[in-house]
């Protein structure tokens, strides 16, 4: 999970947003995911019981790095992986369970149509999404080209990440 920016849109750190943190690795471990690593940077809170915390101190660069910082510390020896934020703090056990549970072997959930999180990435291209993301570019781009399917969570969660909203509200007060 990723979760070291210094949320400097919403005020703070989400890390440090009520139970953002806790409900976020609960939805992974419940969802079917067997361990947790959280990537931080910004701040070093401490972790739940039994998460692996990767620290980015690059994390200023952007989602990329961090993303970056956390396949290096997991390699590739997995099946799959699952990539979240801690920004879709609606995102439940139910939409990660569905998409680690989907056929297809590269899939990342969707909301009414729109991207969003978690991704599953299998084992075999978590390297090359791993040596193409970078700076503030993260594995969206690249998840599209290699052909990700869209596995629709819409009737479970909004899926939105509350930056986007905090995007939307500063575009409409200007």
């Amino acid at each position: 999970m990723l979760a070291a920016g210094a949320g400097s849109r919403y005020g703070k750190p989400k890390i440090l947003v009520d139970d953002w943190l806790e409900r976020s690795v609960a939805a992974l471990v419940d969802g079917g995911c067997h361990e947790v690593f959280v990537v931080t940077g910004a701040v070093r809170p401490p972790m739940p019981l039994g998460v692996i915390e990767i620290h980015n101190p690059d994390w200023s660069e952007g989602i990329g790095s961090s993303l970056r910082r956390g396949l290096d510390f997991v390699g590739s020896t997995w099946d799959c992986l699952a990539i979240h934020l801690i920004d879709c703090p609606d995102i439940g056990a139910n939409v990660v369970r569905r998409v680690l549970l989907s056929e297809a072997p590269l899939a990342r959930a969707t909301f009414n149509g729109l991207p969003g999180h978690p991704a599953k990435i299998p084992g075999p291209l978590i390297q090359t999404v791993r040596a193409r993301v970078h700076g503030d570019i993260g594995a969206g781009p690249i998840l599209k080209e290699l052909g990700v399917a869209s596995i629709e969570c819409g009737d479970l969660a909004s899926g939105i990440d509350i930056d986007y909203i905090l995007e939307r509200e500063h575009t409409a007060t200007r």
